[in-house]
C-alpha cells in the first residue's frame, strides 16, 4: 500500500475547510468566469481571443493586451493540505436539470449551463475554494473549432445528416475544465513470483512430443522513478478517461493563471478535490511503477506482485484546461463532443441514424446478390 505526504495531513482537522455535507472540502477547486473588461473606445465588453491571445471586444474590435506570466511553478502539496485560500467576488451555480456546476462572479448572471444548454441555473451557498495556479489559454476560435468538429463529423459515417447540420459555433460552449497536475519521486519495495512462458520435448518414439509450461520464479528489489504532471480531472462533467483522450495540451502554450483568460468564457466547478484526485495520481501511479517492474524481468505470466510504495517532494499545479463542448439530444439521449481549445483534437459520440444504417445494409445485400448471380450465370451447367 503506497505510503505518501497524504498520510501525514488525513488526521488534520480544520473546520475552516469544510464547505458543506458533501465530504468535499475547501479544495474543492473551483474557478470564477473572467470577469469582463469595458473597452475604452466603446464601452462594450471586452473577451479573450484565441487569436490574438488579447482581449478583444466583441463591438468595435478594439484590442487590449495584458501580462502573461510563462514561469508557471510546482507547489508543495503538504501545504495544500494544511491551508486553504479563498475566492472573492465568486458564487458557484448549479444546473437543476444536469446537475453541473459553474463559478461566476456575484454580480454576472449565468444565462445557460454549458454542458445540456438550459437555463435552468440556481445559485448554491457553497464556498469557492483553491485559485488556480496556471491555465491553458484557449488558441483556437468557436469557428474554427466549428470547422474541425464538421470534419471530423464527416467521417462518421452513419451520424444522422441533422446532427451534421447542428454543428455550429453558435452552438458550442467555451468551458475551462479544472484539474490537477502532480510530480512525485517515488521508491518503491517489491516481491512477487513471476513466470515465463516455455516448451520442452517428452516422451519417446510415438509418445515424442512438445509441451508447454510455465517456469515460475521469485523477485524481490526496489524501484526508484520519478513522474511528472500526472493529470487527473477534477470534474465529474469530464471524466477522466475522456479528459485522456483530449490530452496533451500544447505545454508551450500554459501559463501562470490570470482571470482575464477567462473573459467571454465560463469554468466548471470541481467535483473532487485536491485529496480526490492526489489518491486517483497515485492510482495510476502505482500501475504504472508495476508495469515498469514487471518490464525489467523476462517474463509474460504474474502469480503475485506486492508493491510498497513511498511517495516525495510530492508537488502539484491546478490547472484550468479550455474545451469546447457540443451537446445534442438524439431520440432522448444526449450525446456530447468535446474539441481540445488548445489543440484542436476532438473525442466524443455520435448518434447512429437507423435509415442509414438500412440502406447500407440493403445495399450490401444487393451486391451480395448480385455477385451470387453472376457467379451462377458464369458457372459451367
Amino acid at each position: 500500500m503506497a505510503k505518501d505526504v497524504f498520510d501525514e495531513y488525513s488526521e488534520v482537522k480544520n473546520t475552516s475547510l469544510a464547505s458543506d455535507d458533501s465530504g468535499y472540502d475547501e479544495f474543492n477547486d473551483s474557478v470564477d468566469r473572467g470577469k469582463e473588461v469595458k473597452c475604452e473606445s466603446c464601452g462594450g465588453n471586452m473577451v479573450f481571443d484565441p487569436e490574438t491571445q488579447m482581449l478583444k471586444c466583441d463591438y468595435c474590435g478594439a484590442t487590449l493586451d495584458f501580462e502573461k506570466d510563462k514561469k508557471v511553478s510546482e507547489n508543495n502539496i503538504e501545504k495544500a493540505f494544511s491551508t486553504a485560500k479563498k475566492w472573492d467576488n465568486a458564487v458557484v451555480v448549479r444546473c437543476e436539470n444536469c446537475g453541473a456546476k459553474v463559478v461566476i462572479e456575484s454580480d454576472e448572471v449565468a444565462k445557460e449551463c454549458p454542458y445540456c444548454g438550459t437555463s435552468q441555473i440556481k445559485r448554491t451557498d457553497e464556498i469557492v475554494g483553491l485559485k488556480p495556479t496556471a491555465v491553458y489559454p484557449f488558441m483556437i476560435k468557436a469557428d474554427d473549432a466549428e470547422a474541425i468538429a464538421k470534419k471530423w463529423a464527416k467521417k462518421k459515417l452513419y451520424a444522422p445528416i441533422k446532427f451534421k447540420k447542428e454543428i455550429e459555433a453558435k452552438n458550442f460552449h467555451g468551458v475551462f475544465e479544472p484539474g490537477f497536475t502532480f510530480d512525485s519521486n517515488t521508491f518503491s519495495s517489491y516481491s512477487g513470483v513471476l513466470g515465463k512462458t516455455k516448451t520442452r520435448t517428452v516422451g519417446s518414439g510415438k509418445n515424442r512430443r512438445v509441451e508447454t509450461y510455465v517456469q515460475w520464479f521469485h523477485v524481490s528489489g526496489t524501484y526508484t522513478t520519478f513522474f511528472d504532471d500526472v493529470t487527473i480531472s477534477a470534474s465529474n462533467e469530464t471524466a477522466q478517461k475522456q479528459f485522456n483522450k483530449l490530452m496533451p495540451f500544447n505545454k508551450d502554450t500554459i501559463r501562470v493563471y490570470e482571470k482575464r483568460f477567462l473573459a467571454g468564457y465560463q469554468a466548471n466547478h470541481y467535483t473532487k478535490d485536491i485529496h480526490v484526485c492526489w489518491g486517483e495520481a497515485k492510482g495510476v501511479m502505482d500501475a504504472r511503477i508495476r508495469e515498469l517492474i514487471i518490464g525489467q524481468y523476462d517474463c509474460d505470466h504474474v502469480q503475485s506482485l506486492n508493491v510498497s510504495t513511498t511517495h516525495k517532494d510530492v508537488t502539484y499545479k491546478y490547472v484550468l484546461f479550455p474545451m469546447y463542448r457540443f451537446n445534442y439530444t438524439f431520440k432522448n439521449k444526449k450525446y456530447d463532443i468535446a474539441v481540445n481549445g488548445s489543440t484542436g483534437k476532438v473525442v466524443g459520440k455520435t448518434p447512429v441514424s437507423v435509415w442509414k444504417v438500412l440502406i447500407t445494409i440493403g445495399i450490401a445485400i444487393a451486391i451480395a446478390a448480385g455477385l451470387y448471380i453472376l457467379y451462377r450465370l458464369g458457372a459451367p451447367q
